[in-house]
């Protein structure tokens, strides 16, 4: 008995020591379990108030996969599915820091400050480097060719070189835990 009421003051303890995330609106559950950020270490929390680039709520097409070393491969950030030529918008305040073609697809970055940008492709955008936009503006139009002839957006966030989970702006990640019943334990105990 004293190691089970042990683990479950361990857990409270955890628990109520773990920064809040911001929550978001209720809607239907994303097709994919969602992870935290990296197996190496737990996720930062998110500053409160981030938004969907993409309304309403898109599903989760492909989840956040980093790779355990930097020059692995791996997904770098979330594809969210869309409607095809659908707006995208900013899930925070920022700069425009970059909007040209990388590779083959168009790219927007906000650069959200503190460190953090973000990055939509493939997206479309009038803006140029330095335009401000304001959370929830439009900074551009979702193409298709990321996602094959699925319409889907590719949202990463880096904060410096490191890249995190988009969702963990959005969602609280964190794990649930379940505690006992009041009046419940082993038996025996």
């Amino acid at each position: 008995m004293k190691a089970y009421v042990m683990a479950a003051v361990l857990l409270l303890t955890t628990a109520a020591a773990a920064p809040s995330a911001a929550t978001a609106p209720s809607a239907a559950p994303a097709p994919y379990s969602m992870t935290a950020a990296s197996p190496v270490r737990a996720p930062t929390p998110a500053p409160e108030g981030w938004r969907w680039p993409l309304a309403p709520r898109p599903p989760v097409l492909r989840p956040f996969d980093p790779p355990d070393k930097p020059w692995l491969s791996g997904h770098r950030g979330v594809d969210l599915g869309s409607a095809p030529d659908g707006p995208v918008t900013a899930p925070e305040a920022g700069t425009v820091s970059f909007v040209g073609v990388v590779v083959d697809r168009p790219v927007i970055t906000i650069d959200h400050g503190n460190g953090l940008r973000s990055s939509f492709e493939p997206v479309r955008s009038t803006l140029k480097k330095g335009a401000y936009v304001a959370k929830g503006a439009v900074v551009g139009t979702l193409l298709t060719g990321h996602c094959g002839r699925s319409p889907c957006v590719h949202w990463g966030v880096r904060r410096g070189e490191e890249y995190l989970n988009p969702l963990s702006f959005i969602l609280d990640l964190r794990p649930s835990v379940l505690l006992p019943l009041k009046g419940s334990g082993p038996p025996g105990g």
